[in-house]
């Protein structure tokens, strides 16, 4: 059993492992939301135990992008914010179980072993490809014919959401509800902006053009016939 605890107060992190000692084959630590999502990104651990204040990247942040790049490893969040909307909060995120500080051991070691119990889900594809492009949701790196291709993370979400419907033809209200969360104006131009972005580095100095707009219904990511 592989566990995974991040949390940046060394010691509650080194007693949360001292409790769960017995019933773990290996315990790894991270003490800052970014260094957690990292391990989280490159090992398969079985549970991982998540404060929600976390330096550099929060705890709520830090699952909700696990899930984003598709890992469905359990998650324990705790925290000492125990609002029913703080707990919602980190539900919705894509944790699976939210315990409120201070907490007893016994508890946790409860909670825990209930997750541990799961049957684990099968994580979704973690290698996106189409002809000689890739995207890797973990690495979150991108290449076009080996060549490594340098995305913002809108750029990222943008090409893994068409990807994700490659051969099929993406409106822009796809676009604004799954890739921007309706979060600007839907009479801007940041759609179209961005995908010529993502046109000139993905397409731009290659043989074949791979993202193609279809005149008055949106976007399609498709090799040509």
């Amino acid at each position: 059993m592989k566990i995974l605890i991040v949390e940046d107060d060394r010691d509650t992190a080194a007693h949360i492992a001292a409790g769960l000692h017995t019933s773990a084959t290996q315990i790894d630590s991270a003490h800052d939301g970014y260094a957690g999502l990292t391990m989280a990104a490159r090992e398969r651990y079985d549970v991982i135990i998540v404060d929600r204040m976390l330096p550099r990247l929060d705890g709520v942040s830090m699952v909700r992008e696990l899930r984003h790049a598709g890992r469905e490893t359990p998650v324990l969040m705790v925290s000492a914010l125990g609002e029913v909307n703080d707990r919602v909060e980190g539900l919705n995120a894509g944790a699976d179980d939210y315990l409120t500080k201070p907490f007893a051991m016994i508890e946790l070691r409860a909670r825990f072993a209930a997750l541990s119990r799961r049957p684990h889900m099968t994580d979704q594809a973690t290698l996106l490809r189409i002809a000689d492009l890739e995207l890797d949701r973990i690495t979150r790196e991108v290449r076009r014919a080996g060549q490594p291709v340098e995305l913002q993370p809108r750029e990222f979400r943008l090409l893994e959401y068409l990807m994700m419907h490659q051969g099929r033809v993406v409106t822009r209200s796809m676009l604004l509800e799954h890739v921007w969360e309706f979060h600007f104006d839907p009479q801007t131009s940041v759609i179209e902006t961005h995908i010529s972005r993502l046109r000139n580095k993905i397409d731009r100095g290659f043989e074949s053009e791979l993202l193609h707009t279809v005149r008055g219904a949106g976007y399609c990511l498709r090799v040509e016939d």
